[in-house]
């Protein structure tokens, strides 16, 4: 499993200032033992279809077009920028400009049309994939912190991220989380099930909102910050007619044996409770779905439920279901949680891990049944519904530009201006993982699976390293100085104890791919 987060990004001094060009600041500046290395588009297939079928490039709207890498030319500058402003940057800046990096944690922090956007590196656990997450906000954040300081006079203006989804003017951008399931589980039964866990799961991970609807924005708060932009039950896109199940099937592995199942309906999480939960109880709802133990919460309407969901941060809305049951979204994700456990037990998959994380799993259940406000110093939409709750009491209505602000300040990635760090430092939100594994995050990859590989030859011969994908590596030979494809199809594979070793006898990457036994490809 890993995670995908877009950041909202601004200058604040310079309002009117190109997302893209913003993004690419931002990416180009971060140098961090980060390589230049281009990213390998070859595998990507953002346009095959799950339900059988492939959208042909002239009918699919920019953004499905993930496989094309986008270059900022100078004329795109010339166009879109500034062209009175003194102080911009030399169209031969642009043209130099890096928009991609993979870095020596496995990951990739990249410019996704308007954002910048970290992709984690796979893990194996949730607990991993949270330390991960949470490592590419330190990462966004020391990359934004370092525009001014790189380009100095070129560039003088701060630029501002924010680990939200919406700008609340009709915006909405993602945080998208990927699970490595079987290819011969059924698609259609797998979407079927997994649909209403989606369209429920916001009462466990929703990011909180301070606005309704998403076209025309109106006062109110809601839990979840991406609950309104969704439009239609399953579907392939992304950014327009979103859909609750996406079926885009590119599954960067093996795609006779595996699928990647793209979800696309989360909120980007800051508290620690939020993220892990989220990815744990996804995990585990496929995993009951592989194991036909689901329960059966099919929803009459379920994108007018995710709806009511979300408006209804007092958790008591029930939803109809097909069968004419009414319940609410927190029984529902009881339900699951319920029949997790009972699976678990069966099997005998019991470790110190996974009884932790049911016991966090379970407690947050019944705080969210008894009183959802309890749970302030662990969810985020709590916690932040928490504190407009103070702003009320004194007559600060939730339409005040006060709550607004606080709405994207709770956000800000930087130390200083962070709500969200402001609590964490008083102790008001709990923390999961230490600030030292984060930390190791941040520049080391995870050990069980092959980012292991892809992030220590990125660290080891960045030189060397001409592009690098999920599952493909590109390496130069030095006594040829000849580009070589290498396949790395299997993501357990390659991993800390499998090649540790390789690549510390080796002297260069090129021998080390050569010594692996990786299979070359053209």
């Amino acid at each position: 499993m890993g995670t995908e987060t877009e950041y909202g990004v601004v200058c604040p001094s310079k309002p009117s200032a190109h997302e893209t060009v913003l993004s690419t600041l931002v990416v180009d500046s971060y140098e961090d033992a980060a390589a230049e290395a281009g990213w390998d588009y070859e595998s990507e297939t953002p346009l095959e279809d799950a339900r059988g079928y492939s959208m042909g490039a002239a009918e699919a709207h920019p953004s499905q077009l993930t496989h094309q890498g986008h270059v900022l030319t100078s004329e795109d500058v010339a166009r879109e920028l500034y062209e009175e402003s003194p102080d911009m940057l030399s169209p031969a800046f642009w043209d130099r400009a890096v928009m991609n990096r993979v870095l020596p944690n496995g990951a990739r922090l990249y410019v996704d049309h308007a954002h910048p956007e970290y992709s984690a590196p796979e893990t194996t656990d949730p607990w991993a994939a949270t330390a991960w997450d949470l490592a590419g906000d330190r990462i966004a954040a020391a990359a934004a912190a370092s525009v001014t300081d790189r380009y100095g006079s070129s560039w003088p203006e701060p630029i501002n991220l924010y680990k939200n989804n919406t700008d609340n003017k009709s915006v909405s951008y993602g945080a998208h989380e990927n699970y490595l399931v079987p290819r011969s589980q059924d698609f259609q039964s797998l979407a079927r099930d997994f649909i209403p866990y989606l369209a429920t799961r916001q009462v466990i991970a929703g990011a909180g909102r301070a606005g309704i609807g998403a076209d025309g924005v109106r006062p109110g708060f809601q839990i979840s910050q991406r609950a309104d932009f969704f439009e239609r039950e399953i579907g392939l896109e992304t950014t327009i007619r979103r859909p609750i199940v996406n079926t885009r099937d590119e599954p960067h592995a093996d795609s006779d044996k595996y699928r990647r199942l793209h979800v696309i309906t989360g909120d980007s999480n800051l508290a620690h409770t939020s993220v892990l939960l989220k990815l744990a109880s996804a995990a585990a709802v496929l995993t009951l779905i592989e194991h036909g133990c689901a329960p059966d919460l099919r929803l009459a309407r379920p994108v007018e439920a995710m709806r009511i969901v979300s408006h209804d941060p007092d958790l008591r809305a029930t939803l109809e279901l097909q069968d004419g049951r009414r319940m609410t979204a927190v029984q529902m994700q009881r339900s699951y949680a319920e029949a997790a456990q009972d699976l678990a037990d069966r099997e005998g998959w019991d470790s110190e891990s996974s009884r932790k994380t049911f016991g966090i799993w379970f407690e947050v259940l019944e705080g969210l049944e008894k009183d959802p406000l309890s749970l302030a110093d662990r969810l985020d939409w709590v916690a932040k519904y928490s504190l407009i709750r103070q702003y009320e009491a004194r007559g600060i209505g939730v339409d005040h530009p006060k709550i607004q602000a606080l709405d994207l300040q709770y956000s800000d990635l930087r130390p200083e201006k962070s709500l969200y760090t402001k609590l964490e430092s008083l102790g008001r939100i709990r923390r999961l993982i230490e600030p030292e594994r984060i930390d190791a995050a941040v520049s080391t990859p995870p050990e069980n699976t092959r980012a292991y590989l892809r992030g220590k030859l990125i660290g080891r011969w960045p030189q060397e390293v001409v592009s690098a994908g999920w599952e493909v590596l590109s390496v130069k030979d030095p006594s040829t100085d000849r580009t070589h494809r290498w396949l790395m199809d299997e993501p357990t594979n390659c991993t800390s104890e499998q090649v540790q070793h390789v690549l510390e006898s080796s002297n260069n990457a090129h021998q080390a791919l050569s010594r692996i036994g990786l299979r070359r490809i053209p």
